[in-house]
């Protein structure tokens, strides 16, 4: 088999996530016929097929789901390598930290001042993202650490639980829920989260409340947009108590679901690390969180 090229294994990614060739040869910018030959060719290159193509539809073989995989991990590992030279070659290199703004269990502030009394030469600088895009910036060198919420993709990384988090969902003061003082996710039926999956199946990712489509072309990630359609009665959302408890809205209630587990806030780092700096964060972040639980009186969290 012949060398592959990280070209051919971009071409596949595109084509395996849209499963469709049209739409993958516009995210590629590229015609769709020479991407068909592309991976026919690649097909052949490595003498098995990766896709089911019908008139109708394009699925992934077997070898195909693997493929995607390790092609992904392979991806990251390239395009982490070229990122991470960069990094090393400033003036002055940071430890960039990714989390989701607000998600944090409010340990943050006392974690970045741990971290600072190490004095590893490498100060934190944030990378901050929507839901879900921690687990891919520290897979593709975006960022060195992270601070994660129950991750959906947590291939290639390491985690130290840090605390257990219960969830609230956010519902309208409207909302005839609003009256209990605790909800199960069978009584959210008919109610929808933000990224459109009906509410009674909980937060089923990390990426939950990542996007809300409020128009065509008009997505709403951030809170303030989420929290005004959870007031228009539009949608609801889980949250993280910590997040809650940071902001408390007249016109939003906050109720605890009885039969949904908690979410485990962690801090995370590639496998294949070796950075003093990163690891100097998670030994403050490890100790700042045993501090408060201690504080607090809880016990640790689960193991992820």
């Amino acid at each position: 088999m012949n060398e592959l090229e990280t070209r051919q294994l971009r071409y596949f990614v595109a084509v395996a996530e849209e499963l469709n060739f049209g739409r993958a040869a516009e995210r590629l910018g590229m015609a769709q016929p020479p991407l068909s030959r592309a991976i026919r060719t690649l097909e052949r290159q490595l003498g098995v097929a990766l896709l089911e193509r019908t008139t109708r539809r394009v699925t992934l073989t077997r070898s195909g789901e693997v493929f995607l995989r390790d092609a992904r991990t392979a991806l990251d590992a390239v395009n982490a390598a070229g990122r991470r030279a960069q990094h090393a070659g400033e003036t002055t290199p940071h430890l960039r930290v990714a989390l989701k703004a607000d998600v944090d269990g409010g340990l943050l502030p006392r974690i970045l001042e741990a971290y600072a009394a190490q004095q590893t030469g490498q100060p934190a600088a944030l990378v901050l993202g929507r839901y879900g895009e921690q687990s891919a910036a520290l897979r593709d060198g975006r960022a060195d650490v992270g601070l994660l919420l129950d991750p959906a993709d947590p291939r290639g990384l390491d985690f130290e639980p840090l605390r257990d988090e219960p969830f609230r969902v956010a519902v309208a003061a409207t909302d005839p829920l609003a009256t209990q003082s605790e909800v199960c996710l069978a009584d959210l039926a008919g109610r929808v989260m933000p990224n459109g999956v009906p509410a009674d199946q909980g937060p089923v990712s990390e990426d939950q409340c990542a996007l809300v489509q409020t128009g065509p072309g008009s997505p709403a990630s951030d809170l303030p947009e989420i929290f005004r359609l959870i007031e228009l009665g539009s949608i609801v959302c889980f949250f993280p108590v910590s997040l809650t408890d940071r902001y408390p809205r007249p016109d939003i209630v906050y109720l605890p679901v009885k039969d949904l587990r908690p979410a485990t806030l962690a801090v995370a780092w590639p496998q294949d690390s070796r950075s003093p700096a990163v690891a100097a964060f998670v030994r403050a972040a490890t100790a700042v969180a045993a501090a408060d639980r201690r504080l607090r009186g809880d016990r640790s969290p689960a193991a992820l």
